[in-house]
């Protein structure tokens, strides 16, 4: 009993006279001083517990008097209304407290700015619902409007509202005659261009979903994009006939191929694919007036969006014609977008940020939207001054590409008012914005598939949205505490989940209510993926939210700051990189050998590099050619920018190798004794020596 007299009682159950401060139990009378203290303590706590009650009390009843009185005086001197906001001043101080009402003044502006934002919104999504409109039905109404006025332009494009909107009327009446109808799946694969947005467009007027296929994608990963979207029908560019061609042999035999050719081409090329049909020559003959009459609904799936997600293979998102309209009239109110502006994006619009909320300022609020066929960072600002761009869009690792390349004449010879995007590192935010003359910075943050989206409307550096302290239930996103490696919620003992403290690190949730747009969690086309995003038994026992994966912390005013993706999935060049993909494919490439994926840290670059460390004691492993092979089955994003070649393998248990260390050794030669080596710009992989390694550091080599 010499470690605590009092748990040693308690613990067999020991029944205590506290009267007569006499222990009745079978132990020695040597332990009865310590238990004596022990129980001296437990009554002195027991008083100043109820000292503290009695204070309480005392304090809560005087502060409610005096409000009580003020609100009384105030009622016979001034009016209700005084008395009212007099009331509402007593509750701020009395039970938020001081700091509450000092961050409602400083916040206030900000919130009521966003509030008001998001009325709009609400109006704007509850009149198309209520009208049954879908996006084409918005579209439609400015072409009516301003039918000759630039939707789409490049720099060898200037598509009219007219001439979209005849193109997408084709296409509409070519899938139609070819038997295609409502809720049938058609793939699209085709670079930037006006025909893309077109395209889709043309198909929703009948009812057929559009899966956006990412066009990095080759190979098994390709093959899987389109088959998991069980597509009926694949439109691809002439660019991409190659890889087509190679999964060719592996599509469903039932699955239509449509080749559309560049311009002044309509003929079948050498290349071309055997089974596929010309869809320039079907589009020639068709009728450009509107299809027949298909009934489509404003709940209705539009398109598929894909994304890596968390684990596994591309995942097709669900994208509603309502969710559409959400997302794009969401930014376009939030940051303050007007109808006459002109956007430029370089991303590609199979992307949310560059097909809906870039493209969706033309589709659904008649502003034309300038794009490229592939991002230059030496002529981002060149191309917002040819044209005459006065919003510009970008990833945060475009923002660190521009900054870096040489001064230009057109560095601040432009008409951009802000810039908007999501990624722009705060080490690097007030750089760009004095640099290129930027006045505001709209920095945004969420999932294609989620419902916990967010936007950084009033140019705080480095946030990337917020979420309010005033009104927290108006837009009900929240940060709670998690396994930081499973992403796992960290529940209290009544099984529900904990909300994080200011500047306590968490993962990111977005309630889920379904039938409200803002809210609805679509999920995707695989029903067991869309499972995994959802956490149950959040804040009460049978509400639901959408678990991001990605971990971010809130400052007290409620600023949200990006720190990690949980998991093993990292983020690099603006995309999500799910190891277990990436490791299957160099696994297979490298010959099946043991291999393990992860992020390291690249100073000066956003998120985290690709690193693959391979199992090849034997150095059997011809890098040139490894390099060739893995171009052609992995996009660019995920292919490893440095490779270690173990000479030894660390297993766990279960036989998986160690990640961990693997990744805490990180890259650097003189820690690592496998030899290194870095994926050059060319493409090819070379030694990374010490002085390579310093070249890294100092940003002499870039990635």
């Amino acid at each position: 009993m010499h470690h605590s007299a009092l748990d040693s009682y308690v613990n067999s159950n020991v029944i205590i006279n506290i009267d007569n401060c006499a222990p009745y139990s079978t132990n020695s009378t040597a332990d009865r001083p310590l238990i004596y203290r022990s129980l001296q303590h437990q009554r002195q706590q027991q008083r100043r517990e109820r000292f503290l009650f009695i204070f309480r009390f005392f304090r809560a009843s005087v502060v409610f008097g005096l409000a009580l009185a003020c609100v009384i005086f105030a009622l016979q001197t001034m009016g209700w209304i005084f008395a009212v906001v007099i009331a509402l001043v007593a509750l701020l101080l009395t039970r938020p407290g001081w700091r509450w009402f000092y961050i409602a003044g400083a916040t206030a502006q900000r919130d009521l700015i966003a509030l008001w934002a998001y009325i709009k919104l609400l109006r704007y999504t509850k009149r198309h619902e209520r009208l049954n409109y879908t996006v084409a039905d918005v579209f439609e109404g400015n072409v009516r409007a301003h039918p000759e006025k630039v939707a789409v332009m490049s720099e060898t494009q200037r598509w009219t509202f007219r001439q979209v909107n005849e193109h997408a009327n084709k296409v509409a009446n070519v899938l139609q005659a070819q038997g295609y109808k409502k809720g049938d799946v058609v793939a699209l694969l085709l670079e930037n261009r006006a025909e893309y947005v077109a395209t889709w467009l043309g198909l929703s007027k009948i009812g057929v979903i559009t899966p956006l296929i990412n066009t990095n994608l080759r190979g098994p990963s390709l093959l899987h994009s389109i088959t998991v979207a069980h597509c009926s029908a694949l439109i691809y560019g002439e660019d991409f006939v190659e890889a087509v061609a190679d999964v060719a042999k592996d599509l469903p035999s039932d699955l239509t191929l449509f080749q559309y050719n560049n311009e002044n081409n309509n003929s079948q090329t050498q290349t071309d694919i055997k089974q596929s049909r010309n869809l320039n020559v079907l589009l020639g003959t068709a009728s450009k007036e509107k299809p027949n009459k298909t009934q489509v609904n404003h709940h209705d799936k539009l398109v598929y969006i894909y994304t890596s997600g968390t684990t596994g293979l591309p995942k097709a998102a669900v994208i509603s014609h309502s969710r559409y309209l959400f997302i794009a009239a969401g930014i376009h109110y939030t940051m303050g977008f007007q109808d006459d502006d002109i956007f430029y994006t370089p991303l590609p619009l199979y992307h949310t940020a560059g097909g809906i909320m870039c493209m969706g300022q033309s589709v659904l609020f008649g502003s034309t939207v300038s794009i490229r066929k592939k991002f230059s960072a030496s002529n981002y600002f060149a191309d917002c001054a040819k044209f005459n761009a006065t919003i510009g869009q970008y990833i945060g690792e475009m923002a660190r590409y521009i900054l870096a390349t040489k001064p230009s004449e057109y560095d601040q010879k432009h008409r951009v008012r802000l810039v908007f995007g999501n990624g722009l590192r705060p080490q690097i935010w007030p750089q760009f914005v004095e640099r290129f003359n930027i006045a505001k910075v709209g920095e945004f943050y969420g999932a294609t598939e989620g419902n916990a989206n967010i936007m950084n409307h009033d140019n705080t550096v480095g946030a990337i949205g917020f979420v309010s302290r005033i009104l927290p239930k108006i837009y009900p996103i929240s940060i709670i505490r998690a396994d930081p490696d499973t992403g796992e919620p960290i529940r209290s003992k009544d099984g529900l989940c904990q909300l994080c403290a200011p500047n306590e690190p968490g993962v990111f949730i977005g309630k889920i209510v379904k039938g409200n747009p803002s809210r609805e969690f679509l999920g995707y086309v695989d029903a067991k993926a869309s499972a995994k995003k959802i956490v149950k038994d959040v804040f009460k026992h049978g509400d639901m939210a959408f678990l991001s994966g990605d971990l971010l912390v809130a400052d007290e005013k409620g600023y949200l700051y990006f720190k990690d993706r949980t998991g093993d999935t990292f983020r690099w060049k603006g995309e999500n990189v799910s190891t277990s993909e990436v490791e299957a494919q160099v696994s297979n490439v490298a010959g099946y050998k043991d291999t393990v994926v992860y992020g390291v840290t690249i100073p000066h670059t956003e998120g985290r590099a690709g690193m693959a460390a391979i199992y090849d004691p034997q150095r059997e492993l011809d890098l040139d050619v490894f390099a060739a092979n893995l171009a052609k089955t992995l996009p660019a994003y995920a292919r490893p920018q440095i490779i270690r070649l173990l000479t030894k393998v660390d297993l766990t248990g279960t036989f998986k190798l160690r990640k961990v260390d693997l990744q805490k050794e990180g890259y650097d030669p003189s820690v690592v004794k496998d030899d290194l080596y870095y994926q050059t710009s060319k493409g090819r992989y070379e030694l990374l020596t010490p002085r390579v390694y310093e070249q890294v550091q100092s940003n002499e080599i870039r990635f």
